[in-house]
């Protein structure tokens, strides 16, 4: 009877544990020996599953994930950022997560606050939260100026001119998504453009994205390895091409337009002069001929890619 009694305390524990969301820590890895094995060790308490994705790393940062226990997804060499965060997701799919929390490997995010971060999308009230260092600017006093400045340029630029689903921190990593975020986000960006191109798609998809204040570690314990300035001009450089991508009669058909005017402009300014003094002035002639080139490659590109935009939409 007391055997009997213990099994059906298991299965009874064993349904509970069944019966919870089920969320799992995704943390992409690049060279992070000295502090992953924390960051794992505290994402195990809030977590059902961590998974790290080691994207190429030349250290112990995979060794030391193996042995404490995470899920460890390998790529042969490092891919970038975004390609890494498009492993996790696949991997949290193929888990069958209810939410995928992803944080930093280097410390910067705290483990502790995963289920602030959850809670919203376990809720039904988002698809996306977002762990803002802007809600509470409190929690941002200790980012470097610069670092604050970029963040706020690249937030405004994904924003765009939308007010609705607009965000304060477009470039946090420290986000939950929930399975119908993983299931309808499709990903190209491979570099720190990704976060962005998270956002932007998130607004076409029509999902449902929250902030909620989150902390960051800036002190000398914890090592960004990340130039601010490459990685500043990586994600806009992401952002234009996205934008470049969804709007190609905005973004390449009025500059197009423009410089085909502006050339026009010097020209006829060409034709003015050689009437009158029956010279031509090579540098008019040039600006003439240089304007109205760049002018007609960006009008043909921004045809071209309105084209094939049209044809992939019908196709979808």
């Amino acid at each position: 009877m007391v055997g009997a009694e213990e099994s059906r305390i298991v299965l009874d524990k064993a349904a509970v544990a069944e019966s919870r969301p089920f969320v799992v820590a995704g943390i992409p890895a690049y060279n992070e020996e000295k502090t992953i094995a924390c960051v794992i060790l505290q994402a195990q308490k809030y977590a059902g599953r961590v998974v790290v994705c080691d994207d190429g790393s030349e250290d112990l940062t995979g060794a030391i994930a193996e042995r404490l226990g995470a899920d460890v997804v390998k790529h042969d060499r490092n891919l970038g950022y975004g390609a890494a965060i498009q492993t996790l997701f696949k991997r949290a799919l193929e888990l069958g997560a209810d939410v995928l929390v992803t944080l930093d490997a280097d410390g910067q995010h705290s483990p502790i606050e995963i289920p602030q971060i959850a809670e919203p999308v376990l809720d039904g009230k988002a698809d996306i939260v977002i762990g803002s260092r802007f809600v509470d600017e409190r929690l941002s006093r200790a980012m470097p100026w610069y670092r604050r400045a970029g963040i706020k340029f690249i937030t405004r630029l994904t924003n765009g001119d939308s007010e609705s689903n607009s965000v304060k921190d477009a470039q946090s990593g420290f986000r939950a998504y929930g399975r119908r975020a993983l299931e309808k986000l499709v990903l190209l960006e491979r570099g720190m453009g990704v976060s962005s191109e998270i956002l932007i798609n998130s607004k076409k998809q029509g999902l449902k994205i929250r902030e909620v204040a989150a902390s960051c570690a800036y002190g000398k314990e914890v090592k960004n390895s990340r130039n601010p300035v490459r990685h500043g001009a990586s994600v806009v450089g992401s952002i234009v091409k996205i934008i470049v991508e969804e709007k190609p009669l905005i973004a390449l058909g009025l500059p197009g337009i423009l410089f085909l005017i502006t050339g026009a402009f010097f020209g006829v300014w060409m034709l003015q002069i050689y009437s009158a003094a029956r010279h031509i002035v090579t540098n008019i002639a040039l600006a003439s001929i240089g304007f109205s080139l760049i002018g007609f490659f960006c009008l043909s590109t921004a045809i071209t890619l309105y084209a094939i935009r049209r044809l992939a939409d019908r196709i979808d």
